[in-house]
């Protein structure tokens, strides 16, 4: 197969951190009030800036609150774990790696009695039929190591008894979420907005807010994850004053990814953006005699963490070591080509190239990539 000539602009295609927004450049954090305390004026209103530009832009319901937090998506997504579960059963949903570490803090480290697990392998959901709205109920809203979504929220029931606590990180921003179903909402600036890393996003809704406000889990709360305090919401938190100390530096920086987005047309045009990185990716893949989705449901299909694994049967002869060695060439000759960074999939997932179709993807950089992926396949093939 002949080399193709034209790179993407922009080569890196990691899924998180993720790239940044086109045409950034260092100097978006000139403004940054570098040296300065983040409890000065200056520096709680950049940080409560950065709150009431998210929520403007996703247009999340009025009477939810929201905070930053540290840890990243990790972080805010474990401080809603540790500070309002407890009082109900738990149905956990994992389909790839962070829903699993989920399951593990639920069981193992909170000991949780009562825990409904519902799982899949990689590449499927599992029976959203069978969760148990009665309990508090956690779950991925997109799996990032495995490139499979849920569809939608109508499986969430709207006379729901618990919680449901939703790990969006990969999602918000590039999909549709009907945020009137979901009572926590978690979320990283470094994923679809191509933000700095550490800092973590947490939306409460009132229900949430309730839950803390009348209730005290049995187990002492470590000070990182402490959003209330003798039931009573510790409500600096969700209004720029920060648990810990952020940085100032990656403040800036989501300031300025939340002003492009506002620049483009906001949330919707991201969702757009994505969705055709999706569909560019879907004709390549349904032209090729090499390559399909490890999602074959189109309906929860990734727009953003897109997950392909290898259907031909020269690859598959192989043993999973060696299969995974083979994709570590195609990724090492694209690297070395200039023209995709760390598309390799993810450690524990089966053997897959994962390449980020997020909103700070141009989609004429998707087109160009795919001919140099196919070529980078058949390179690896022909010299094995």
């Amino acid at each position: 197969m002949k080399k193709p000539k034209t790179k993407p602009a922009n080569n890196n295609f990691s899924s998180g951190p993720c790239a940044k927004r086109p045409g950034w450049t260092i100097d978006v954090l000139k403004k940054s009030p570098i040296g300065r305390s983040h409890r000065s004026k200056e520096c709680k209103e950049k940080l409560n800036l950065a709150i009431v530009k998210s929520k403007q832009l996703l247009k999340l319901p009025e009477d939810y609150i929201l905070g930053i937090m540290p840890g990243s998506n990790t972080g805010a997504l474990e401080a809603a774990l540790w500070s309002l579960l407890g009082l109900k059963d738990v149905d956990i949903l994992a389909w790839e790696n962070f829903g699993k570490d989920w399951v593990i803090d639920v069981i193992e480290q909170l000991k949780i009695k009562n825990v409904n697990s519902h799982t899949a392998e990689y590449g499927k959901l599992p029976d959203l039929n069978k969760v148990n709205f009665d309990n508090d109920v956690i779950f991925t809203w997109n799996g990032t190591t495995s490139g499979v979504r849920v569809p939608n929220a109508d499986w969430i029931s709207d006379e729901r008894k618990g919680l449901t606590i939703c790990d969006a990180t990969s999602g918000i921003f590039a999909m549709e979420m009907d945020y009137s179903k979901l009572d926590v909402i978690t979320w990283s600036w470094q994923k679809v907005l191509g933000g700095e890393a550490s800092h973590g996003m947490l939306a409460l809704s009132p229900r949430a807010v309730q839950r803390l406000e009348n209730y005290v889990p049995p187990w002492p709360i470590p000070k990182l994850f402490r959003i209330a305090n003798k039931k009573k919401l510790i409500k600096g938190i969700f209004e720029g004053s920060t648990i810990n100390t952020p940085s100032m530096i990656c403040v800036e920086d989501v300031l300025d990814a939340l002003h492009w987005v506002d620049s483009i047309g906001g949330s919707k045009e991201l969702i757009k953006i994505s969705n055709e990185n999706l569909k560019t990716v879907e004709e390549w893949v349904n032209k090729s005699d090499w390559i399909k989705f490890m999602c074959e449901d189109k309906s929860s299909r990734s727009a953003t963490s897109i997950t392909l694994s290898v259907k031909d049967e020269w690859f598959n002869k192989f043993n999973e070591d060696e299969q995974r060695t083979l994709i570590k060439n195609i990724v090492s000759l694209l690297k070395r080509e200039e023209v995709a960074n760390d598309i390799n999939g993810y450690a524990k997932a089966p053997p897959s190239l994962r390449i980020w179709g997020g909103a700070t993807i141009q989609n004429d950089d998707m087109k160009t990539l795919l001919p140099w992926v196919d070529w980078a396949y058949h390179s690896v093939k022909n010299n094995a």
